[in-house]
């Protein structure tokens, strides 16, 4: 299979099932974002971690590249057959996010992002998540699996805020907590 086509070079684009749109579409851009954010979560999982966290952001990878399926097909008159996320992807999410954070301080204020750079690409990570999430909800005639990809993206973003609290933990880095009106 060839890399390059030509067949984009006027600023359109084919989904799943051929449908041609420009590039700038609204599947595109939902898409896109959920491809950057796969990306993003790569440099993540890269980094000197735990190999359960490891594990974990590899698995959500490849949800993203089946949401980004999803997000590709999931239009009218598509004929294109797609796996899709389910409400056991967003439930094993959940059980993460509630697993790490019963070891976790509560938090009573906003925290500010930063610690080290595995820490901070996680706050990245957040979000471009959110983006991706606000970006999905603006396709029009939205599809029953485009919703849960939504549904998974909004509670991606609680993990990765979760996650970079964790490491912040695993790291023994101060949490540095927002307080509004606060000066030097």
């Amino acid at each position: 299979m060839k890399i390059y086509t030509g067949t984009g070079d006027q600023g359109e684009t084919s989904l799943a099932g051929d449908a041609r749109v420009p590039k700038n579409h609204v599947r595109i851009e939902a898409y896109g974002s959920v491809d950057e954010l796969n990306s993003y979560i790569g440099l993540i999982r890269v980094q000197k971690i735990n190999n359960d966290d490891k594990s974990f952001l590899e698995w959500i990878q490849s949800c993203l590249m089946t949401a980004a399926a999803v997000l590709a097909s999931d239009y009218p008159d598509n004929k294109v057959i797609v796996p899709g996320l389910g409400e056991k992807d967003i439930t094993n999410i959940e059980d993460k996010i509630d697993s790490i954070d019963k070891n976790l301080e509560t938090l009573s204020s906003f925290i500010i992002p930063g610690g080290n750079t595995i820490i901070s690409y996680c706050h990245i990570a957040r979000c471009v998540c959110r983006r991706a999430e606000r970006k999905v909800l603006a396709i029009d005639n939205i599809g029953k699996k485009s919703r849960i990809c939504a549904r998974y993206l909004n509670r991606l973003s609680d993990y990765l805020f979760v996650l970079s609290r964790k490491l912040t933990k695993d790291f023994k880095i101060r949490e540095i907590h927002w307080h509004p009106g606060s000066k030097k």
